[in-house]
């Protein structure tokens, strides 16, 4: 019955697991990099992944995640990068990365199951080329009915407009429509700032949310707990404020 209620669910399945341990073997087997430092270096890499604004860069997005490598050496090492090393870590964690993005078959039959019932959507933030890549990788595209990326809108998540742009693609309006996603300041937030009718935190590693964080309506440790979720989604419990 609850389906009946929701016409769409915006999803954004996007890993943002940055794995640099295959970087971190390079480093120390190839160029003698002593372990603390291979790990400091994929610690500041990490750190500046996660604060990247790359709509304020002049730099393509290679040259851009580049420049991350480079930086995060010098500011280690104390020295001057090489440009030859910072693109091979690069150009290394990146097709590791893109190796490893899979849908479960466990995902990809709760996908197909759930658009028996609703329209999918997969929204997800970031620079068109990375997210275009990832999502070829992943080979996801037959799941949903559409895929919108951040990087070819004016505006990204939490921006509403981005979710009125999704509701008009698909046809329905934003109280016919549930968020999920793990990012509460994004997925969440931006759920919560367009009106829609609910959203849901995935939360796979139990992290507790800082007082100010958004307030999902519902949270889940699986995507795979989705399903149920909607099922039951003629009574929204409340948001706290």
């Amino acid at each position: 019955m609850g389906l009946n209620r929701v016409r769409a669910v915006f999803l954004d399945l996007d890993n943002t697991l940055i794995d640099t341990a295959e970087v971190i073997k390079l480093l120390k087997s190839k160029y003698q990099y002593k372990e603390g430092e291979a790990h400091v270096i994929s610690e500041k890499v990490q750190v500046k992944f996660s604060q990247e604004c790359y709509r304020e860069s002049k730099m393509s997005i290679t040259d851009l995640r580049i420049s991350h490598w480079e930086e995060a050496i010098q500011e280690t090492r104390g020295e001057t990068a090489s440009r030859e090393l910072a693109k091979e870590c690069y150009f290394l964690w990146k097709s590791t990365r893109l190796q490893h993005m899979t849908l479960s078959e466990d995902v990809k039959n709760m996908l197909t199951e759930l658009r028996k019932e609703v329209s999918l959507l997969l929204l997800t933030n970031g620079d068109t080329q990375t997210q275009r890549e990832k999502i070829e990788a992943c080979a996801c595209q037959p799941y949903f009915d559409a895929i919108v990326v951040g990087g070819e809108q004016e505006e990204e998540k939490p921006s509403p407009s981005i979710f009125y742009y999704c509701c008009d693609l698909l046809g329905v309006q934003p109280g016919d429509c549930v968020m999920v996603g793990d990012t509460l300041e994004t997925d969440i937030q931006g759920g919560l700032n367009a009106g829609l009718k609910a959203t849901v935190w995935i939360n796979k590693n139990g992290i507790v949310p800082q007082k100010q964080s958004p307030v999902p309506h519902y949270v889940v440790s699986s995507v795979l707990e989705l399903h149920a979720i909607l099922q039951n989604m003629d009574y929204i419990p409340s948001v706290s404020p």
